[in-house]
């Protein structure tokens, strides 16, 4: 008997040890970060997403109207359903969506009468749980799989129990089995779709169905005991037995009823509890954050950094689903077909090619590289590559950085794609423009062909395209050297240097210049718009991330270089409204953030703070990169400086973290920065760890005095990429005082065409 307590309690340590080691990364992660927006003033333009990395199919909880691009705003105090969501951004419009919304007493409809209010001390937001209590004593509860997700909604003790199925804007169908506890249906709501196309949904119940019928959201009529309805805004409600706990699972297919039965069947069947799907989602989660395991700071920073991680792990959704063999395929948004194979949408890639995707080559390259393909399956079915895709192409904002994925994927060693392929779509992209938006083809192709850049007023934002396509045809010239193509590269060798033509020595800033040569009048460099994209002078000054040495020769050499990123910081934070004609929130927000001109609240200044490292100045690189992630984000619902915008401005607070910045995609090197950690361990999907280890690092030690990578010293201002693939150790001596003379030999620049 001894001998076997014995043993029972040895057993015992060990599972507790066993769990002890297992590490909870969603502790740390809050999903209302961001969450505290308006159209005035965005602190993230986010919403508390419950979903698994990159799912399918999101939830939330909705405090806006139907087609309200804010759905949720924290402010608020009253929540009116509980949706199944895709959005992007406050400022683009949701697909594929509907919502359930439970109620007690009388039955009611109407969104603005049906709304609970709620106090977010009764609110739980975690990646794979959402829970709030309302006044009114309701539970909701919500753990995610892929491509649906187990509700549970709690009744108080004798009070009626109904629950409503919101069909969303536009087009809608329901159908009701009471006899099976369970509602099937589909949505027709969203732009850019091919005609006719539909969100298949299946909703059950696992508790028996009181009484049942359909309405309409349109004037809020309802037909109790009607089985079915189609047409606009059509809905459901359900009753239940009096104070009763029901669970509700739901999945969704873009391809067929059918296959969302499958979904639900595949990803929640054998989930006999929400506590077990929450323990799966936990685990899910805890799997994808742990890619990167942080130690050594402050409680405060390890939020920051895994709600930032957990947000840049959603962007771009997987859109595929697997068949009954397990094989992947998907209803392209593209042509309307089904297609065998991975599918990928939702993100803008001039937000996010700068730090979101070089992140998941890091820590998704098995994803990334289906991306890539999936890229070019995209371009065979809508004769163009993707550059806005929300699902289908929408053509937003400008460049065409498909070509910036490709080439940092191929630097990086993911070639699952045909490097001729990529470089013939990228051609047809640069020499043509689409029948959608700026971004989908080039807005002033004609022109930037024959003067080397794109003329101002006669095209918008034209010195801003300028820049970017230069970046874009670098791109493409780096894929075709790294695959021995000297067609493209010859096509694409000159016009990489196409930013040089809208630079101004006499003002040293780059500008707007007509077609007759004859740069724009009246010039001010804190003037937003005309030909800049959300922004002025000072922000697109540095946006030549493929040559910021001949950035410098521009500018006069490395004293001049430096002086003007000096100054980004010392100048005023005054706003010239311009085109504009008023404030917009990127304006407000650059001056709350009182930063001088730096504006991280978007994208186009970003990685200025890293340009020190090209000007012998690196150690400013490290305290300003310090100095953002301290002043301008945490895991608040006020946690960003601005839109966070499919994962981007998290990515960067992520890289940045680490200690390093992904400048020029398509190099295969990220730029040093100061690590906040004290150690940080990157485990690589080959097995892998790189160990990034600070030991002196704090808030007040941000100076790297000196560096070593794998027992030998290391003055370089970066980092390849192929180094970290490798594993090893990266040790960095911290100090509370600049080292004015490390990393200033030529050899310890970073990459630049240039010389």
């Amino acid at each position: 008997m001894k001998l076997k307590l014995i043993i029972s309690i040895l057993c015992c340590l060990a599972t507790k040890g066993l769990l002890a080691q297992q590490k909870n990364w969603v502790q740390y992660v809050n999903t209302l970060q961001g969450t505290n927006s308006k159209h005035e003033l965005t602190r993230g333009n986010t919403y508390p997403t419950t979903a698994l990395p990159f799912g399918m199919h999101t939830w939330t909880p909705q405090t806006g109207k139907n087609g309200d691009g804010w759905k949720y705003q924290y402010f608020k105090d009253k929540i009116r359903g509980f949706q199944q969501a895709h959005q992007c951004s406050s400022w683009t419009r949701d697909y594929a969506v509907f919502s359930l919304m439970p109620m007690v007493d009388e039955l009611e409809v109407n969104e603005d009468k049906r709304e609970a209010k709620f106090s977010h001390q009764d609110e739980v937001a975690k990646p794979n749980y959402y829970k709030v209590r309302f006044e009114n004593d309701i539970t909701t509860e919500i753990s995610p799989s892929e491509r649906g997700a187990h509700l549970r909604f709690s009744y108080p003790k004798s009070k009626r129990s109904f629950l409503i199925l919101d069909g969303y804007t536009r087009l809608s169908g329901v159908q009701i089995l009471p006899k099976e506890n369970k509602i099937t249906g589909w949505v027709n709501n969203g732009e850019g779709f091919k005609k006719g196309w539909k969100s298949y949904f299946v909703i059950q119940f696992d508790q028996p169905v009181k009484a049942y019928g359909t309405w309409e959201n349109k004037r809020n009529t309802i037909s109790k005991d009607s089985v079915s309805a189609e047409g606009f805004g059509k809905g459901a409600f359900v009753e239940f037995e009096p104070g009763v706990k029901v669970q509700v699972k739901t999945a969704s297919s873009y391809i067929s009823l059918k296959q969302a039965e499958l979904n639900l069947k595949r990803e929640l069947g054998n989930d006999k509890t929400l506590e077990d799907t929450k323990a799966r989602a936990a685990a899910v989660w805890n799997k994808s954050l742990g890619k990167i395991e942080v130690e050594g700071g402050s409680k405060a920073d390890m939020e920051t950094f895994y709600s930032c991680f957990f947000r840049a792990s959603l962007f771009s959704r997987k859109f595929y689903e697997l068949n009954e063999a397990g094989k992947p395929y998907y209803f392209s948004p593209y042509d309307g077909k089904v297609h065998d194979g991975y599918m990928f949408t939702d993100t803008g890639f001039w937000d996010t090619f700068r730090a979101q995707f070089p992140l998941n080559t890091l820590v998704q390259p098995e994803m990334h590289g289906r991306y890539m393909q999936a890229m070019l399956d995209a371009y065979s079915q809508c004769g163009w590559l993707p550059s806005w895709s929300f699902p289908s192409e929408a053509g937003s904002m400008i460049g065409n950085h498909a070509i910036s994925l490709f080439a940092d994927a191929w630097a990086k060693g993911i070639r699952t794609f045909d490097p001729k392929k990529a470089l013939a779509a990228y051609y047809h992209e640069a020499m043509n423009k689409g029948p959608w938006g700026p971004a989908n083809g080039r807005d002033g192709v004609t022109e930037y062909n024959q003067l080397g850049y794109v003329p101002y007023p006669k095209y918008r934002e034209a010195t801003a395209k300028t820049l970017e396509y230069a970046y874009d045809d670098y791109c493409a010239y780096a894929l075709a050297k790294m695959t021995g193509d000297k067609h493209y590269m010859e096509v694409f060798e000159k016009p990489m240097f196409n930013y040089k033509n809208v630079y101004d020595p006499s003002t040293r800033f780059m500008r707007g210049k007509n077609a007759e040569g004859k740069w724009s009048p009246d010039f001010d460099p804190t003037e937003w718009g005309g030909p800049f994209t959300e922004g002025n002078a000072w922000h697109w000054q540095w946006s030549v991330f493929q040559d910021t040495k001949g950035l410098i020769n521009l500018m006069g050499g490395n004293n001049h270089f430096v002086s003007k990123l000096d100054s980004v910081f010392s100048q005023p934070n005054t706003v010239n409204v311009g085109s504009y004609g008023g404030m917009i929130h990127e304006m407000t927000e650059m001056v709350m953030a009182n930063m001088g001109q730096y504006a991280h609240g978007n994208q186009p200044i970003q990685h200025m703070v890293y340009l020190y490292n090209y000007a012998n100045q690196p150690w400013k690189a490290q305290f300003h990169a310090r100095e953002v992630m301290r002043k301008l984000y945490d895991a608040t619902e006020n946690g960003y400086p601005g839109d966070e915008d499919q994962g981007q401005t998290s990515s960067w607070y992520v890289l940045s973290a680490l200690g390093f910045y992904s400048v020029t995609p398509g190099s295969g090197e990220y730029v040093l920065g100061s690590p906040v950690f004290k150690k940080t361990t990157i485990h690589l999907e080959n097995g892998k760890k790189f160990v990034i280890s600070a030991p002196t690092n704090d808030a007040n030690h941000v100076y790297i005095r000196s560096a070593n990578l794998n027992g030998e010293n290391y003055t370089k201002n970066f980092l390849n990429h192929s180094d970290l693939l490798k594993g090893g150790l990266l040790k960095l001596e911290m100090n509370v005082k600049p080292s004015l003379n490390r990393g200033i030999l030529e050899e310890d620049k970073p990459f630049s065409i240039s010389k």
